[in-house]
């Protein structure tokens, strides 16, 4: 049964959010491996603060090391070779291929209109402006096993690209025979990635940080994990630049007494099937939508090959909210903050304006959630768990930087200088002070 609530203040105060920070309980198979590998038992945090302490003084030996303990495999040599690549491309098929291929440029062309350029403004007292740079070398970690994600792969290696990155390195779990999943190592042809690494987990992410004799430090890693990736991350944030620490998936759909009852079921499904941890919201002004929507999930969620953890992600962390009317609606949205907010309403771009917070805005049954994850163009490495309040989706910004430039004149001491003094004797900086009237003395 999937949870309901009646109400705007009940809809605030259950989706209302401002992040858990209590480390969730590792699975029990996760659990023993731990036990085993170390001796003792250790939280996430713990096991990863080793792993990094570890990569980082002994390099390749460490990473092969807890490879081989988690994975149960290591390669003979991590990175993989340009000739597994061409290999993969021919595997994975012509469909593929064009699917990627696809992708890649709708990905490319919305990014491409991102781009800032750097700019010099002169006036009465110089030059000022920034230069804008791109990062010299990222890293993208890519889930590659069970679950090959190779649409987070374009989602960020292409962004960097067009941002004009030097040097794209992604790391990617080893499968059984230590090798990438062959549709990984597609994606990375298309999306025109440097090199490869057969690294996955903590170990990946701290060779990407510190370096070791086979994988060069990168100033930024992105992309996906479990929460030993997502705690490493955390971990090595300083060092290097990261993108977000990625909570589980969400999606909140508004609908109205307009919507499709099968596409809005379809929609939710889509999101849930991600993981049990996932959630798909509906807030919604129609009680007969409210009323008719779980038997419609429920017949649904059987054609579904992971039918079962859908339906699992409905009953954990899926709700139907039912409120008066679409300001309602949209204000519970807004406190919640999803990464994804589909606007199933008779009225789309009406509510738009109204929009403060989320990661994307799907507009309309022609625009769902699952043509983003894919070939819409924007990326879908978007913000989670309430973060879309202040933070953004992956773009062509998060791989530059800017550096500021001022190259004032003899005016600007003039007509500077004297706030200048007054601002730094009050903050008692004195020095500052005598910087500016050595410069005012000499006028």
């Amino acid at each position: 049964m999937i949870a309901r609530i009646n109400g705007l203040e009940a809809g605030l105060t259950r989706l209302t959010r401002r992040g858990d920070q209590a480390e969730p309980a590792l699975p029990p198979h996760f659990a023993a491996r731990i036990k085993e590998v170390f001796g003792q038992p250790m939280t996430a945090a713990e096991v990863v603060s080793r792993i990094i302490a570890d990569v980082r003084r002994e390099g390749d030996a460490a990473v092969r090391r807890y490879t081989e303990a988690f994975d149960g495999t290591a390669p003979d040599r991590f990175e993989v070779p340009r000739s597994a690549w061409n290999a993969a491309w021919n595997e994975v098929g012509p469909e593929i291929q064009a699917a990627l291929t696809i992708a890649a440029e709708r990905i490319r062309a919305f990014h491409e209109k991102q781009t800032r350029p750097t700019w010099f403004e002169p006036d009465e007292l110089g030059i000022f402006g920034q230069i804008v740079l791109p990062l010299d070398r990222i890293g993208i970690y890519t889930p590659g096993g069970s679950a090959a994600l190779p649409s987070s792969l374009l989602m960020t290696a292409i962004p960097a690209r067009v941002a004009g990155v030097r040097e794209v390195i992604v790391s990617a779990p080893p499968r059984h025979n230590g090798g990438v999943a062959p549709i990984i190592l597609a994606a990375a042809r298309v999306a025109g990635v440097n090199r490869v690494f057969s690294i996955g987990g903590a170990q990946a992410i701290a060779a990407l940080a510190f370096g070791t004799e086979s994988v060069p430090h990168v100033d930024k890693i992105l992309g996906p994990g479990n929460v030993f990736v997502a705690t490493a991350k955390q971990q090595v944030y300083g060092t290097v630049d990261i993108d977000q620490i990625a909570g589980p998936t969400e999606t909140l759909l508004i609908a109205d007494d307009s919507a499709d009852i099968e596409l809005v079921a379809a929609d939710m499904l889509a999101q849930s099937e991600h993981g049990a941890d996932s959630s798909a919201i509906l807030v919604t002004t129609s009680i007969d939508l409210a009323n008719r929507i779980e038997a419609e999930l429920e017949r649904q969620v059987e054609t579904l090959s992971r039918g079962d953890i859908a339906w699992e992600s409905l009953a954990t962390n899926g709700a139907i909210v039912i409120v008066g009317n679409l300001d309602e609606a949209v204000s519970v949205s807004n406190a919640y903050a999803p990464e994804h907010l589909c606007l199933l309403v008779q009225d789309p771009w009406g509510l738009v304006p109204q929009v403060r917070n989320a990661g994307g805005i799907f507009i309309g049954e022609s625009s769902p959630e699952a043509l983003g994850d894919y070939t819409a163009g924007p990326s879908h490495v978007m913000p989670t768990g309430g973060t879309a309040r202040f933070s953004s989706p992956v773009n062509v910004s998060d791989f530059q930087k800017v550096i500021s430039v001022i190259a004032a004149n003899d005016r600007a001491i003039d007509v500077l200088g004297p706030a200048t003094v007054t601002l730094a004797n009050a903050e008692g900086l004195g020095g500052h002070a005598a910087a500016i009237e050595r410069r005012m003395r000499r006028r």
